[in-house]
């Protein structure tokens, strides 16, 4: 199976869990998008391109100010994503928006079709993210705004990397490729700006979102994770009973100084934002 075919067996895979998670996933990450929307400067009558959208949230919170005229094009790789987005525009009512399974790195779009491109948690988990960035400039109409999130350091993200730091410590997988897709390939300093300068897009601004992950307790937190998380899908493929509680009791440790008294557990993130003009 090459890269491509295994990345969107890995989204198709957890695809019902960020559809069950969407509440959590929205209301932690809502200033995220909410800045990504500021940056892209939406208005009326413009057509605008949402790539790697998940459940759809960010592309929906900006069609508003797309009308009247406007119209919002919601994408994703994996089929199972794209029908939560669609389930989710119809409990909200939204009209204006279409959907299409779209591979980033291939689009089926014409030259110059958009007037702004919106990417939240996107880019670095394409395979071929240069040719991903290349496809974003040549969507985009001149002048139009490509607004983008990714993840900050992996060390400002313990809800994320609490398992996989787990299983590395117990000797249970190996340490990730940073040139491999993952949530934290393009957080190195000036990664992200190298590729989409790459692509010729001209980088505007730059700058981190902090944001707080909750959870009731701890085992709320493995229920999530266990339910979203593409790495520890494969760790529950691969590992046995016994280890895959090991890996659990290891994470539990990592995150043990974010719990409140009460039991619940709060833990900061960091997310970068970006955008670039065409």
């Amino acid at each position: 199976m090459n890269a491509r075919d295994e990345n969107l067996e890995a989204w198709r895979s957890v695809a019902g869990g960020w559809e069950r998670r969407r509440e959590l996933i929205w209301t932690t990450t809502r200033p995220v998008a909410e800045r990504l929307v500021d940056l892209l400067e939406p208005r009326p009558g413009q057509v605008i391109l949402e790539l790697a959208a998940g459940p759809g949230d960010t592309g929906f919170s900006a069609l508003p100010r797309l009308l009247p005229g406007g119209r919002l094009v919601t994408t994703d790789v994996a089929p199972e994503m794209l029908d939560a987005a669609r389930r989710r525009a119809a409990e909200l009512g939204l009209e204006d928006v279409s959907f299409a399974v779209e591979d980033a790195a291939a689009l089926t779009f014409d030259d110059d079709a958009f007037d702004g491109i919106l990417c939240r948690w996107g880019l670095m988990l394409i395979p071929d993210m240069d040719a991903a960035a290349a496809e974003m400039r040549r969507v985009a109409r001149p002048g139009g705004r490509v607004a983008l999130a990714v993840w900050a350091s992996p060390d400002a993200n313990e809800w994320m990397t609490a398992s996989g730091r787990a299983a590395l410590e117990l000797g249970l997988t190996e340490p990730p490729d940073p040139e491999a897709p993952g949530p934290f390939r393009l957080s190195g300093e000036g990664a992200l700006e190298a590729v989409l300068s790459g692509a010729g897009l001209s980088v505007q601004a730059l700058e981190d979102v902090p944001l707080m992950w909750h959870a009731s307790s701890v085992d709320e937190w493995w229920e999530i994770s266990t339910d979203m998380s593409r790495l520890l899908a494969l760790l529950r493929a691969q590992l046995t009973d016994d280890q895959l509680a090991d890996v659990r009791q290891a994470a539990e440790r990592r995150l043990a100084r974010y719990l409140d008294p009460d039991g619940t557990l709060a833990v900061p993130s960091l997310a970068r934002v970006a955008v670039a003009t065409a």
